[in-house]
């Protein structure tokens, strides 16, 4: 690691000396100090990390596999014997770690993917009178998820008149969230890509714009099994399986995404950091332990 003063306006940052050590009660570590030799700033190497401040870095581990394993916070803060607060805060930032992971893990299978399979699952925010759809791509061979994003769509169906009476007009942030996930997709795919897909009328633009020399294949929507809280299929052979069974995954896994459950997502942006936390769980634990056992 390239230690360097993290003091802006010293005129020569670099090669500073060492200064001893201390002991940082939270977890027992002993922590390098630094000192600048041009501006005299003192520091240590835990100054640059993303967990600096923090009192309780020891539940960071133990929180990720909670979220990734249907716990709800409140019941994670009992477990750790932390406030509901203190696990409110650390979502966001187990949020923004586990991109740059999930970027990271996803960069050893670049240009790699030759089959992926798409669908959208239907959540809400605090009522179903305000609905969110969560765009998922999943590598067909590899089981990989490859993409998770959220966006706000208007109420449809039956309560759509009531939703418009109770809360007005909503905006349609679906093409927002399809364009996020073909940006991150398309770099991974390979170049003549087969995509598979329901008949949703949004998807063949996305495909055509992003992934010009991929082959497209579309299958009509079939009747849900009580099975995988309404994601698994009645039928005999599922030619999207893979990424039902990875919304079915989702629903488990993912207490706010129960059906029937009091752990409703009352923030869109918490809920995209919940799925990126589980993302990188799901692929860099799950899966290798899946694939070791068979």
């Amino acid at each position: 690691m390239n230690i360097t003063c993290p003091n802006k306006s010293c005129a020569f940052p670099q090669n500073p000396s060492r200064d001893g050590f201390f002991r940082r009660k939270e977890d027992s570590k002993s922590i390098q100090r630094y000192r600048c030799k041009a501006c005299g700033e003192r520091f240590s190497s835990a100054t640059f990390s993303d967990a600096y401040w923090q009192k309780r870095r020891r539940i960071n581990g133990t929180l990720m596999k909670l979220l990734s394993s249907n716990v709800s916070q409140r019941r994670a803060a009992v477990f750790l014997g932390v406030s509901r607060s203190t696990v409110e805060r650390r979502v966001p930032f187990l949020g923004r770690r586990c991109r740059r992971l999930n970027e990271l893990h996803l960069k050893k299978i670049a240009g790699k993917v030759h089959n992926i399979q798409i669908d959208d699952l239907i959540t809400k925010e605090n009522s179903k009178l305000k609905p969110l759809t969560i765009s998922v791509a999943v590598d067909e061979k590899r089981r990989t998820i490859l993409g998770l994003e959220v966006s706000q769509i208007p109420a449809f169906g039956h309560l759509a008149h009531l939703a418009r009476r109770k809360y007005g007009l909503r905006k349609d942030e679906h093409n927002h969230g399809l364009t996020r996930l073909f940006r991150k997709i398309a770099p991974l795919a390979a170049p003549e890509v087969l995509v598979k897909s329901d008949e949703h009328r949004r998807y063949p633009y996305f495909i055509l714009k992003y992934l010009h020399r991929a082959k497209h294949e579309t299958f009509l929507s079939e009747r849900a099994c009580v099975a995988g809280q309404g994601e698994l299929k009645k039928l005999r052979f599922d030619p999207l399986f893979m990424v039902n069974h990875t919304c079915a995954t989702l629903r488990a896994n993912v207490n706010r995404l129960i059906r029937k459950t009091w752990c409703t997502t009352k923030d869109p942006l918490r809920l995209q950091d919940h799925l990126d936390i589980f993302m990188y769980y799901y692929n860099a634990v799950l899966l290798p332990q899946e694939n070791h056992q068979c």
